[in-house]
């Protein structure tokens, strides 16, 4: 029923490559699959080649710190460049902060509260308290004091992200913060902070 019944006349092939083709035969699926594990195979030393990455990593990380530590803007990362972020970290870092007394305080804190005495018990609660207290006015005067800072010397600029950025900053007690602080605490703020 489906036999061929007559035979038909083979064809010459013709070649029919278009303009703009490839040039070449598409490669066999086998042909493909022993290209793609001959890219894939792994070097021969691959302890060697991960070593050397390794220490790759090592030294553009280190190169990368010391120029945040120096202050050269181009190894910031992005949230912390330009005039704006830079007025802003000048600006927390002169302030004196409640925040960076609260890890003394909770310390202080907790010691009272496992004494078992319940009058120190309760002088630690007060102690946290306050703390938090504390830190929520600091953080309120903070972001209220430079909002009107920075209107008054960016006025045409979008402050948004700039609150979060000084609070995060505030946060983070002075020897640690990242980039390093310029600026001490006291110190007059420069005049302009070009762009």
């Amino acid at each position: 029923m489906f036999k061929r019944t007559k035979s038909e006349p083979v064809q010459e092939t013709v070649n029919l490559s278009k303009p703009g083709g490839k040039g070449r035969p598409t490669p066999t699926r086998k042909e493909a699959e022993a290209a793609a594990r001959a890219r894939a195979k792994a070097p021969a030393d691959k302890r060697g080649a991960t070593r050397q990455q390794r220490e790759f990593r090592a030294e553009e990380s280190r190169k990368i710190r010391q120029g945040m530590k120096a202050g050269d803007e181009r190894y910031f990362l992005p949230r912390d460049r330009g005039p704006i972020r830079r007025f802003i970290r000048d600006y927390v870092d002169r302030r004196f902060s409640i925040v960076e007394m609260v890890i003394p305080l909770m310390i202080i804190g907790l010691v009272l509260g496992y004494t078992g005495n319940s009058a120190l018990v309760q002088a630690s609660s007060l102690v946290l308290l306050a703390t938090v207290l504390f830190v929520i006015t600091d953080m309120l005067v903070l972001r209220f004091r430079l909002r009107r800072e920075l209107r008054k010397r960016f006025p045409d600029d979008l402050l948004k992200g700039t609150t979060y950025y000084a609070l995060t900053r505030s946060m983070q007690m002075k020897f640690m913060r990242l980039p390093k602080a310029r600026i001490k605490i006291g110190q007059e703020l420069p005049g302009d902070y070009d762009k």
